[in-house]
């Protein structure tokens, strides 16, 4: 089917029924993915979606309407749910179409990766058996492994009726394995993950190993008395925290008072440290893109720099409440949702330290490596939180013993200007958002 077309037809029809600036965003996805038990295929995902969005300026209003049903005789319909749309809007929402930019603005970024594409369902199918198989020939404490993987692909077209045509693919794979190990009536877990847009590039053996060995490495765990401790959190706790907390980053959290950011700007709101990014052209990342949802160009961009708030993340609408120009950050969590503000590929830089150099440096205190509970014991808002944790006693910068039954609680701001020193392993997991170990000067801990 021509989309493009069938976009230029829309455009030609909404302008007769008095339609002025008009745009289309069609999104088409493609999703596998299978899980594996005891060698078994316990689940299985082969699914396909395609959907077009409309937008048109029309009385002074915008209307909106969707559809899954590409076909030629449906944009009558598609057109007159817009017009009605539009006559029960706000007129006072501020949404506009985004005229367009130079050529020379969007960046060239290659997403896709053919050979991913070509990977057939057997080889995927063999792949989590190699890893279940690996996991169980480690040790003979591995009660169960679940193990999956998937990849997901597709490609994004926005046109607007001034002319604008952008398209992009992509595609990326993820493996994860959860590992549950046994010893008398002490049971523990561990997960590893492994991405890449390149399926050659997940390695079954290294996912296995890192998972088992680290739920081996919990068994015995008892929790520490409670006080404040020197904390280093593990590169994926770390990405986890600043995951739960990236909301805050929005200019339309902080517009609608939902961010301690607000008004900010140009503050010091974190340790000197800390510098986080959010670079929508690492092209190896899932939210890799050269343009946004409302076809604004993307660009790399520091939000925190040295501890200060260089930023907050913008769409137009946002941009035009506070008199500056978008972050190129407009986002769509499916074809037919309506245009928010969103972090792409988010990160905090990496610094200089080694792993085994940030435990060395806090000398005494304790490792996270795990957290639970981050959607009911953290609070965006208000930058709190109280999380059940995990992880090790640490003693002259060596491991002494695991810890578990543990909690720890805080503010994700102060807790952040209390950062010490930042590791050099930046890791993203299977996403967008990504985070290096960081040496925290003290953190509340509840335990025995």
């Amino acid at each position: 089917m021509d989309i493009q077309g069938l976009a230029r037809e829309l455009f030609a029809r909404g302008e007769g029924m008095g339609f002025l600036d008009m745009e289309v965003y069609v999104s088409s996805r493609n999703q596998f993915r299978v899980g594996i038990f005891k060698q078994e295929i316990d689940s299985y995902t082969l699914a396909q979606s395609r959907g077009l969005m409309f937008r048109g300026m029309i009385g002074g209003k915008m209307g909106y309407s969707f559809t899954e049903n590409l076909a030629a005789e449906g944009m009558e319909a598609l057109l007159k749910d817009a017009m009605e749309n539009a006559a029960i809007m706000d007129g006072e929402e501020g949404d506009e179409i985004f005229v367009g930019a130079a050529p020379e603005d969007y960046a060239r970024l290659d997403a896709f990766n053919q050979s991913l594409a070509e990977v057939p369902a057997a080889e995927k199918i063999a792949w989590v058996k190699a890893v279940e198989g690996e996991a169980y020939a480690l040790d003979n404490r591995v009660f169960t492994a679940q193990v999956s993987v998937g990849d997901n692909s597709g490609e994004t077209l926005l046109m607007n009726s001034h002319g604008l045509t952008l398209s992009h693919c992509d595609n990326f794979a993820a493996g994860y394995i959860s590992a549950v190990v046994k010893a008398g009536a002490d049971t523990k877990q561990a997960f590893a993950f492994a991405a890449s847009r390149d399926f050659s590039c997940l390695d079954a053996a290294k996912m296995a190993g890192e998972a088992v060995e680290e739920a081996l490495s919990l068994l015995g765990a008892e929790p520490v008395a409670s006080g404040r401790y020197p904390v280093v959190l593990r590169k994926d706790v770390a990405r986890a925290m600043l995951a739960t907390f990236a909301s805050p980053f929005s200019a339309d959290a902080a517009q609608k008072g939902m961010s301690l950011l607000k008004g900010k700007v140009g503050e010091r709101i974190m340790s000197e440290v800390i510098t986080i990014m959010d670079d929508p052209l690492l092209a190896e990342r899932p939210a890799a893109a050269p343009f946004d949802a409302e076809g604004f160009p993307t660009r790399k961009k520091a939000v925190v720099e040295a501890g200060v708030l260089k930023t907050l993340l913008h769409n137009q609408k946002t941009a035009k409440k506070d008199g500056v120009a978008s972050t190129g950050n407009a986002h769509k969590a499916a074809y037919n949702a309506p245009v928010g503000v969103a972090p792409s590929n988010f990160y905090i830089v990496p610094g200089q330290a080694g792993y085994q150099a940030l435990l060395a440096q806090m000398g005494e205190g304790l490792l996270v490596t795990g957290v639970q509970g981050t959607h009911a014991g953290a609070n965006p808002v208000s930058g709190d939180f109280s999380l059940s944790a995990y992880g090790y006693l640490i003693s002259a910068g060596q491991v002494v013993r695991p810890v578990n039954q543990i909690t720890i609680a805080g503010n994700f701001f102060a807790m952040l200007s209390d950062v010490q020193a930042v590791g050099n392993d930046l890791d993203f997991g299977a996403g967008a958002i990504g985070a290096p170990s960081l040496f925290i000067g003290s953190l509340a801990v509840s335990g025995a």
